[in-house]
């Protein structure tokens, strides 16, 4: 398979990932006797994963439209975005007064136990940040064996702009 579309398969894993740890729980709270049990999901928690998937996306597309200097560049981007979600997964655990924060509900009885237990969301997160840091890394070291994605597009240098009218007039494309 092409580094190109190893990369592309990367980004859509991770973005998929990413996206949907920001739908998946990331904490439940238990607060004891009877009271009902409050999940959080990752978008309430922290936006980063989704907002980094997004940027990831982005600099993957336009790789595309760039020279090998640029997507060097922009490869690594992607993994230190990629890093930064690792790092977000890892250590983004929200503590009592953080979730009576978030809901207020939770705010009278934070005096009691409450319990947390870690959901899905903080895995699907790591995992996507490992899938972006291979994009981003994969990006770097194959950068100058993509294929010039312009070259199709670019105009014959030998012809004359009267050439390229004359050529438009008969109905002929002149980029081709």
């Amino acid at each position: 398979m092409k580094p190109q579309r190893v990369v592309d398969l990367l980004a859509l894993v991770a973005l998929a990932l990413l996206g949907l740890s920001g739908y998946l729980t990331w904490v439940s709270a238990d607060p004891g006797h009877g009271r009902a049990v409050v999940d959080f999901n990752g978008y309430t928690i922290t936006k980063a994963p989704v907002t980094l998937a997004l940027a990831s996306v982005v600099a993957v597309v336009v790789t595309k439209l760039a020279g090998t200097a640029l997507r060097r560049v922009l490869g690594g981007l992607v993994a230190l975005l990629g890093a930064v979600a690792v790092v977000v997964a890892l250590g983004v655990r929200p503590d009592g007064p953080e979730l009576s924060r978030l809901r207020p509900e939770l705010s009278d009885v934070i005096t009691d136990k409450v319990t947390q237990s870690l959901g899905p969301a903080p895995w699907f997160a790591l995992a996507g940040g490992v899938a972006l840091v291979a994009a981003g890394l994969i990006a770097v070291l194959t950068a100058q064996r993509w294929r010039r994605p312009t070259a199709r597009y670019e105009r014959d240098p030998a012809a004359s702009p009267a050439d390229q009218w004359k050529a438009i007039d008969a109905g002929e494309d002149p980029t081709l």
